[in-house]
């Protein structure tokens, strides 16, 4: 378990596009279930939709793909504090089941498919209530600072 200020020392992003808000369980090498608190606070709600709030499908990927990030660094030692990062370089098989509206806590999975010299492939899914939301499979490339 992994608590946000053990996140950060993991993912280099800050408010507003930190999506993990705390790592359930993590296998190195294997799989990350972290989840994602969707408030009605959340800054794109402004603007998608103000009478309807829907998150993003962009940013269910980003939030699936930051939960792989985690999974990716620890799997590999590496933290950004020692010049570090994954970039996410590709999105495949992207589906989407249903909103993801205020109120509702993703539950973000990842499975570490395959590495490549610095690229990793990672089959991601999203849920809710235990009802499947989104899938995709994540690519993402280290990079050295």
């Amino acid at each position: 378990m992994m608590n946000i200020n053990e996140i950060k020392e993991y993912l280099p992003q800050r408010y507003p596009f930190l999506l993990v808000d705390r790592v359930i369980e993590l296998v190195p090498g294997e799989r990350v279930l972290a989840l994602k608190n969707v408030t009605c606070n959340e800054p794109f709600f402004n603007g998608h939709f103000p009478h309807e709030p829907v998150m993003p499908g962009v940013l269910i990927i980003e939030a699936m793909t930051q939960a792989a990030g985690v999974l990716g660094f620890i799997t590999a030692g590496k933290r950004p504090a020692d010049g570090y990062n994954y970039l996410l370089c590709g999105t495949d098989n992207a589906r989407f089941k249903r909103p993801v509206v205020p109120g509702d806590q993703l539950m973000l999975s990842a499975r570490l498919l395959a590495v490549r010299r610095n690229i990793l492939k990672f089959g991601c899914e999203a849920h809710v209530d235990g009802k499947l939301v989104a899938t995709a499979e994540t690519l993402v490339a280290e990079q050295k600072l």
